[in-house]
Parts: C-alpha cells; structure tokens; sequence
C-alpha cells in the first residue's frame, strides 16, 4: 500500500501548490489521478487476491450526493446541465479518494507516515506563504500574473482560502503536543511545525479563518475538560501559540496588512456577503427540494441578485446555503448524514479509547474539520478542490479505525478498534 499512499499524498501536494486545483486543467489532472489511482488499487486488489475492503461511513452521504446530482442531471433537474456535470465530476474524483484513502490508511504505522507528512508539507506551505507575503511583486509564486486580482497567500489566490489549509493542518500537530504524545526530545521539532502555520495564518489576516480555528482550538479545550486530560502538557500548547503571536509581531503585522491595503477592494465586503447570503436562501425558497442543480449557483444567481456591482457571482461565502441553493432539502439531508457520521464516528472514538495515540489522531481530525466546517458560513472553501480533497482525508482520520501494526485485516468491514497506546515518535 505504499506506493498507493505516495501517489494520494502526491496527488494532495498537486492540488495545493497548483492554487487550490481551481482552474480547469488543475481539475483535470486531480480528476485524471484519482482515476489512475483507482485502477492501480483495483489492479493490485485483483493480482493479490486481496479481499479487504474497507468502507469509510463517509462514503455513504457522498455517493447518495453524487446519486442526486446525477439524477439531476440525467432527468434534466438542473439549470445548467455542464455545470452540474463539471461539479458531478470533480464530486466522484473526490469521493474515489476519499475510497482509497480508507484502504491505503489503515495502521498506526500507516496514519503516523500520513501525519508526518501533513506537517511537514504544512510547514513549507507556511514558509513559502511568509517569504511571498514579504516580498510580494503582485504575482503568484513571484512570476504569475493574477488575472482576475485577489490577495493572495502561499500558492492560494484567496489568503481565506489559506486559512482553510491552514486550519487542517495546525491541529496535526497542536493536538498531539497537547495531548502528551510527542516525546520530550522531539517537542522543539513537532512545536516548530506548529508555530509556522500558526504564524502565517494569523499573517494573512483572515478574519474568518482565526475565528474558525478558535472554534476549533474551543472543542479541544471543551474535550480536554471532558477527559480530565489537562496538564502539564497543555502549557506546551499555549507556548505555540504564544510563539506564533510572538513571530506575527516581530514580522509587523501592521506594516505587512497595510502594503496589501489598497487591494482590499478586490475582496467581498461584508454587506455584499449579506446580501448574497439572502439572495442564495431565496433561490433555495423558489427550489427547496432538489435544488437548481449541483454548481449552477453562478448561471442562476443573476435575476435574484438584489445589491448589484457588476462583479460576477460564482460562490454564496457560505457553503451551506450553497448547498442548500443547488441540492435543497435532498442534499441538505446526504450533507447532514455525512456531518453527523463524521461527528458521532469521531467523538466516538476519542471519547472511548481516550489517551491512546489513536485517540489523538481522530481529535486531530476532528479539530481540523471543526475550524473548515465552521469557516464555511463566512466563505467558500468546500468549493476549491485542493481544500476539498484535504477536508476528505482529514475526515477519514476523525473516523477511521486504527489497526495497530500486528492486527490482522478483517475482511469487507471496518477498521478493528485499537487501544494500544503510541507515540507519535515510536521508532
């Protein structure tokens, strides 16, 4: 299974550095990789004669949206049947993922590969976010003209939808240095992969993403209470955080928010986002069922736009009002089926194996999708497929049952529980 979780973590990587995988033929590449990537298990699954599929209650909620979304467009229930086919795409190519996600991770061994990696791949995104935001010349990656503007961070258009990466990744490694998992000797290196990403969001200025990795860091406090688990170190945590206000101070926040003051104009303002959001819940009042159709909000929004600035709306900046617009009540149903499967699986989790390793990675996970889930009633990050695709796997490890290594694979069912307790560093 290694070389299928290098490609998923490569295919992750691709999504991210290439701005999100919003243009076209980003898209074509993630959706091309997850169908490559699918075959190689597939291939690998039929040479082997393995007979262990593992079937994430994720999956589901999503194939029932896909299901819908293919209804409309096949029984023509959509207003734009290229943009709900554009969108069913991209839906399956996620979903696909998230599948082999669930069979590629499966031990301790496998999840601790998957952590380290997301932290370390965070901590570049944070610098490579830090020295741009520094030395901005008004390109991306210093070379690229912004054809349509924006204020941009790290590889992403959107410094919001930085905060959204941002967000998954802090808690990989927050939580588990909270959490007492990470030895004494390996604290300065997993606090330094914190403290980056802490400080470049706080540097991007997103008022939605502190807010909602707050909300975030206020479930783990609310869980820690829960459990009785606070101590000592918990004060490793609050030095990070400390750390990271420090390195936002000593950069000059104010200098560095001011240099893109005049670019503030390109953003939504607030009383622009009200207006949308009320627009969007009268599209889904006129279409409360089944919606105008998946990704038809840009073709649908002009006749109930009411605050007009000749500025084209694509997005609702908020997820699920969006959602409720293009899907109604059927798809409100699928998106609260897979919210309450990834709430109650995880909670589940941490609250019964309690201070196993296992246990601090799905409160990882579910930290991490506490923050996104919450920024998506200020913004659209559910829409930019590189944060989609990392919202899945960060999904699957709230959820997912953790093997230890000896524990054999049962067949065509869940993860067996594991109670066993790792450390993050165990060799």
């Amino acid at each position: 299974m290694k070389l299928l979780q290098i490609g998923l973590c490569a295919v992750l990587v691709f999504a991210i550095v290439a701005h999100g995988a919003v243009e076209d033929w980003a898209r074509a590449v993630l959706e091309t990789s997850a169908g490559l990537l699918f075959l190689f298990w597939a291939a690998r699954a039929y040479l082997t004669r393995e007979d262990s599929v593992f079937i994430s209650p994720l999956l589901p909620p999503l194939l029932a949206l896909i299901f819908l979304a293919l209804g409309q467009f096949l029984f023509r229930g959509t207003a734009s049947p290229y943009d709900t086919r554009i969108d069913l795409q991209l839906l399956i190519a996620l979903t696909l993922l998230l599948f082999l996600a669930t069979q590629a991770f499966r031990t301790s061994d496998d999840w601790r590969f998957f952590v380290w990696f997301i932290m370390s791949f965070g901590f570049l995104v944070a610098v490579f976010g830090i020295l741009q935001h520094l030395t901005f010349n008004g390109k991306l990656y210093w070379f690229r003209e912004m054809r349509y503007g924006g204020i941009p961070f790290g590889p992403y258009v959107n410094r919001n939808h930085f905060a959204g990466f941002a967000e998954l990744v802090i808690p990989v490694a927050l939580v588990p240095l909270v959490l007492g998992k990470v030895r004494r000797e390996r604290w300065f290196a997993v606090g330094l992969l914190a403290l980056l990403p802490l400080g470049a969001l706080f540097l991007s200025a997103s008022r939605g993403g502190i807010i909602s990795l707050a909300a975030g860091l206020g479930l783990l406090t609310l869980l820690l209470v829960l459990r009785r688990t606070f101590g000592k170190h918990v004060l490793a945590g609050a030095v990070v955080l400390l750390f990271a206000f420090m390195l936002v101070s000593w950069l000059g926040v104010r200098q560095i928010i001011e240099r893109f003051s005049s670019m503030q104009s390109l953003e939504v303002t607030s009383g622009k986002r009200a207006s949308m959001r009320l627009d969007t819940w009268h599209i889904f009042r006129e279409h409360p069922w089944t919606g105008t159709g998946l990704g038809t909000l840009q073709t649908v929004f002009p006749p109930y736009e009411t605050l007009y600035d000749a500025k084209v709306v694509n997005h609702a900046h908020n997820d699920y009002l969006e959602a409720l617009a293009e899907t109604g009540i059927a798809g409100a149903a699928c998106c609260a089926w897979f919210l309450g499967a990834l709430f109650f699986r995880s909670l589940r989790r941490v609250l019964l194996q309690d201070k196993s390793f296992s246990a601090a990675l799905h409160l990882s996970g579910l930290v991490g999708c506490t923050g996104f889930l919450v920024h998506g009633l200020v913004d659209f990050n559910l829409h930019i497929p590189g944060n989609a695709l990392f919202f899945f796997l960060m999904a699957n490890l709230a959820t997912a049952d953790i093997l230890s290594p000896a524990t054999p694979a049962p067949a065509r069912r869940h993860h067996a529980d594991s109670s066993e307790n790792y450390s993050l560093t165990r060799p």
